[in-house]
């Protein structure tokens, strides 16, 4: 089942030539979700293939690097000849921010819009497999971070010994497996327990849009397959960081290593960095044992199993 993020926007506040302010496409199979749609954005995803087919965008909050794409997004959307609805989930409190971005144009779409106020706590979105869950970060205004979350999967099928148990090859496999006992010819029950494994963890991809380092980014961050950490500036602006409701790249990771996530990436960096990142990525691999990078736009990373399959 793949799970990708591609990094449309990895600027800070102010865009650079080689980076556009935030944006963040991630795809599930059939699914896919923007996190944040900064001004360019729908540039941004032609630029780097990912297609305009989102149905739910996640809004972190509504400063205008995070939001200022949405008109131009949905004008496109709507150009495209788009019919199905779109969701917009938002900080609480703040739908009539998004709802000045619809009908900026003085038009609306028309195709529906529907906006969806979110607090820390909440599901967002509950799927089959997996949900989006909202959560707390401290920034300079109303904010939210979120958290894709898939279920724990089933345990390892033990196909050898069902066989050795006298289980014959076909349905019975798949009743044992969806957790059912089954009967044999001779009145022997096998149960789940004897052929399928503990239950295998499923993926988990966390992005905190802006904020100062929170102790509940490293509760739901926990083992996170990928943690995606605002760190708009280096050690060297860290009182900055803690006056503008950011982090920096160290503070990110000591986050990242408080939580035990196996990826790293780093991103709204500040414009004043430019292409200049190695002391981020520096200062972060100090505290952080895992897997590091400074995220660029246009960079897709494919989140896999934790047990590789």
């Amino acid at each position: 089942m793949p799970l990708s993020v591609t990094f449309l926007g990895t600027s800070g506040a102010v865009p650079t030539t080689q980076r556009n302010p935030s944006a963040i496409f991630c795809q599930r199979e059939g699914d896919a979700f923007l996190f944040d749609c900064a001004e360019g954005t729908q540039r941004q995803m032609m630029r780097y293939g990912t297609g305009f087919g989102v149905d739910h965008i996640f809004v972190t909050h509504t400063h205008g690097d995070h939001v200022l794409g949405i008109p131009g997004l949905l004008q496109t959307m709507d150009f495209n000849e788009r019919d199905d609805a779109l969701a917009i989930h938002c900080p609480a409190g703040e739908r009539n921010v998004i709802e000045g971005l619809i009908g900026a144009t003085g038009t609306r779409p028309s195709f529906p819009v529907r906006i969806h106020e979110v607090s820390p706590g909440q599901v967002a979105l509950d799927r089959d497999e997996y949900e989006i869950r909202v959560f707390d970060v401290e920034h300079r205004t109303r904010a939210v971070g979120y958290a894709l979350v898939e279920d724990d999967r089933k345990g390892r099928f033990d196909r050898e010994h069902a066989e050795e148990l006298g289980v014959p090859v076909g349905p019975k496999f798949s009743h044992l497996h969806e957790g059912k006992p089954v009967e044999l010819d001779d009145g022997t029950v096998v149960t789940p327990e004897q052929v399928v494994g503990d239950p295998r963890p499923g993926r988990r991809f966390v992005y905190t849009g802006d904020t100062e380092p929170v102790a509940e980014t490293v509760e739901v961050a926990e083992n996170a397959d990928l943690l995606v950490h605002d760190a708009t500036f280096a050690e060297d602006n860290r009182e900055r960081a803690g006056q503008t409701g950011h982090s920096t790249a160290q503070q990110a990771a000591e986050i990242a290593s408080r939580a035990g996530v196996k990826r790293l990436a780093l991103t709204h960096i500040s414009s004043r960095y430019a292409g200049h990142t190695e002391d981020h990525l520096h200062e972060a691999r100090e505290v952080f044992d895992g897997e590091c990078f400074v995220a660029e736009d246009g960079l897709t990373v494919d989140i896999p199993y934790p047990d590789g399959e």
